[in-house]
């Protein structure tokens, strides 16, 4: 059966859940507004420009996980979807979905933002599967680090590697859809990559390479 892989944030999303995730926490002062919206958008640029360092981010990103108890965090990532994820969805995305749907593929988002972040966002699209960078749970509470993998530029291909094996899947015919630059490693691997709304990168590689480019936006 044929994969369709979807990256989340910018692609599937006119926007991006992990940096909003941090705007909400700031918006609601669950965190030092200040402090903590200079190193969001300070590690949001750094992710554009390709130069994030993951486990430097997500030790930053994790800790208001682990400072709080789950049914606080439950319910402040309901306003958040409210808020923040829904005005980020889009009609043209949900038509391409239905269009794999149909085609009797299997759908699924790989993404590099937290899987407490994106599960809620993944079933709100209605798609089954789910790679994401797992926070640390230990009896019912976030530790504030990371478990495995981060689904992160090489590391999305490490993560889908794993999820084939154990499924007995392969790539064959799979299609994947993303606007990073971030996301060349996996885009690399498919029969069918194709650039959504695409960074300048990865714009320029996908004209270069011939891959289909395509916007989901408006």
């Amino acid at each position: 059966m044929t994969l369709a892989l979807f990256d989340l944030d910018n692609t599937l999303l006119a926007g991006d859940s992990d940096h909003a995730w941090g705007e909400f926490l700031v918006e609601e002062g669950l965190v030092d507004a200040e402090e903590y919206r200079k190193a969001n958008d300070r590690f949001y640029e750094e992710y554009l420009n390709g130069e994030l360092d993951i486990f430097h981010y997500l030790r930053f990103a994790l800790q208001p996980l682990a400072r709080h108890e789950m049914d606080e965090l439950l319910a402040w990532r309901e306003a958040f979807l409210e808020k923040k994820v829904r005005p980020m969805m889009q009609d043209k995305a949900r038509e391409l979905l239905d269009q794999h749907r149909q085609q009797g593929h299997t759908l699924m988002i790989i993404t590099a933002t937290n899987r407490f972040v994106t599960e809620p966002i993944a079933d709100l699209l209605g798609v089954e599967h789910l790679i994401a960078t797992e926070p640390e749970l230990v009896n019912g509470r976030y530790t504030g680090e990371v478990a495995g993998v981060p689904s992160f530029q090489d590391g999305k291909v490490t993560r889908l590697n794993d999820w084939l094996d154990h499924h007995r899947r392969t790539l064959e015919g799979a299609w994947f859809y993303s606007d990073s630059h971030n996301d060349v490693p996996l885009l690399k691997q498919v029969e069918n990559p194709v650039a959504v709304d695409p960074d300048p990168r990865l714009e320029a590689l996908a004209k270069e390479s011939g891959w289909p480019v395509i916007s989901l936006r408006g």
